[in-house]
């Protein structure tokens, strides 16, 4: 890999800015994406949620006026700790660290901060939002469900919602897009459902799946996966005006 190739890939999963170029960019909201290590299946990267956060935080800063923060890459994937390699935090740690970035943030003159959130089980994060109100800072939780649902209308997605849980069509279709060469083969013969998940808190992933997938991921495209990205990136626009950000597009 040359270094051109190196730098590429670096500013893809983190923020490359320098202090000169935020003081004249001056940015009143930042974004943090958030993601998880954990099992994807066996095509998919340990790291696919915060690949996927940080490829829609990429993209929203390409578009609007925003300081891209670095991710956190380790959140709460307990209901995937049957599967190797798998790491979480509690989430007391999550909201505290949360928290100290919000209050760091704003000490700095940052007024707004909006968490893009690549892992469902982080359900934390709406009770960091929810108490903000008279933090000092303003939060937002991006993107929500309305949001994923007209990215996936855009771009074609096959499977419901609700039976793409895990390393699916969507999923993989942001993988295949923005970094295809993570994607191992075997997304064609993973397909697995299980629309039944009642007790997944309790029982966690074991219960309805071996493999670790649940959904489609034959169906994903790299065409799907640029236009949920654009898709995301449209809704976006609405965040900003919510947490009182002048849209400058």
């Amino acid at each position: 890999m040359s270094s051109s190739e190196t730098r590429h890939h670096v500013g893809d999963l983190l923020p490359v800015e320098t202090t000169e170029d935020i003081r004249a960019a001056r940015p009143e909201v930042a974004v943090l994406p958030i993601g998880s290590f954990e099992q994807h299946g066996a095509f998919l990267p340990m790291v696919t949620d915060t690949v996927i956060a940080c490829a829609i935080a990429r993209e929203v800063a390409a578009a609007y006026p925003v300081l891209p923060l670095p991710p956190l890459t380790i959140s709460c994937s307990h209901e995937h700790a049957a599967w190797p390699g798998t790491v979480s935090i509690s989430a007391a740690t999550l909201y505290a660290v949360v928290r100290d970035i919000a209050d760091s943030l704003r000490r700095s003159g940052i007024r707004a901060l909006i968490l893009v959130n690549g892992h469902g089980g982080n359900y934390v994060l709406r009770n960091v939002v929810q108490e903000s109100a008279d933090s000092g800072i303003r939060m937002a939780l991006f993107p929500g469900s309305a949001d994923w649902d007209a990215a996936r209308k855009r771009a074609g997605v096959v499977t419901p919602s609700h039976s793409d849980m895990h390393a699916g069509e969507v999923e993989t279709a942001i993988l295949l897009h923005a970094h295809p060469e993570l994607v191992r083969p075997g997304q064609e013969t993973s397909d697995w459902t299980a629309d039944d998940r009642k007790h997944l808190l309790t029982l966690g992933m074991p219960a309805y799946t071996e493999s670790g997938v649940i959904g489609r991921p034959s169906k994903a495209s790299a065409v799907k996966g640029k236009e949920l990205l654009a898709g995301l990136v449209d809704a976006f626009a609405e965040y900003l005006s919510v947490v009182g950000a002048e849209e400058e597009r």
